[in-house]
């Protein structure tokens, strides 16, 4: 395909999957379980951490979550007790635990109570060209508080060469437009066009066999390579090719 038929393949691919029902098999579907603007915001997050792995054993261990914090994740981040966490042990997903889930909270506690909120942090950090920079800095601010080293594993730096996958996911979710009903276009001071595609196995295959990517590790030099196609292709919108990506490679196995 030259590049003409490449951007009209995708688009379409977008528009086939980037409609509410792709919510009812994606952890996005958590996020919109609520309505709240920091309800979203800490129900997506966490989502986001723990969505590696099994998609079922990802759902169900997030609506888990959900539960375990009664579903008001905004006002049990703000107002929890030490007792409170008690209802936590025992949480686990994959390499997440509770002692990981235990320091999670407290460090949203503190990124609300103490740096705007995840929006305030992502908004200062980040430039109207790429959020990379606000990931490494919202990890700085995360783990600012006395906690286990394991836990940093669980929050990306793209500094340190990591795609990010995760957060890069979560950053789409917070700032791409509502108006197809799958993202939320909650954070109005990042443009879009800042974002990166959330690049994992399935994307990455996809992109290599698209000739959008050449890098053979999925790692932060492959998004900045993948970043600068789909910037080609759409430079206003470029993450809405995630759809494309991530439906050709796990619905249609292509």
């Amino acid at each position: 395909m030259n590049k003409r038929e490449l951007k009209e393949f995708l688009d379409h691919k977008v528009v086939e999957y980037e409609n509410p029902e792709f919510i009812a098999t994606d952890p996005i579907q958590i996020p919109h379980l609520f309505t709240q603007k920091e309800d979203i915001e800490i129900a997506g997050f966490l989502t986001a951490t723990i969505a590696w792995g099994n998609r079922k054993s990802i759902l169900k261990n997030a609506h888990r979550l959900m539960e375990l914090m009664d579903h008001s994740p905004y006002d049990f981040i703000k107002n929890h007790q030490e007792t409170d966490l008690d209802s936590l042990t025992g949480f686990v997903h994959r390499t997440f635990n509770a002692n990981d889930l235990f320091y999670f909270i407290k460090a949203l506690q503190n990124i609300y109570q103490n740096h705007q909120g995840l929006e305030g942090i992502f908004t200062e950090f980040s430039s109207p060209t790429s959020t990379q920079v606000g990931i490494h800095e919202l990890k700085k601010v995360f783990f600012e508080l006395e906690h286990q080293k394991r836990t940093e594993k669980h929050v990306s730096d793209p500094l340190k060469n990591s795609a990010a996958k995760r957060i890069n996911m979560f950053l789409r979710w917070m700032v791409r437009s509502s108006k197809n009903e799958v993202d939320f276009g909650l954070w109005k001071h990042i443009s879009p066009s800042a974002l990166s595609c959330p690049l994992d196995v399935h994307s990455g295959n996809v992109a290599r066999k698209l000739g959008l990517l050449k890098r053979k590790q999925n790692d932060a030099k492959a998004l900045a390579e993948l970043d600068m196609q789909l910037r080609k292709l759409d430079p206003q919108d470029p993450v809405k090719y995630d759809f494309a990506l991530f439906g050709l490679g796990v619905f249609e196995k292509f």
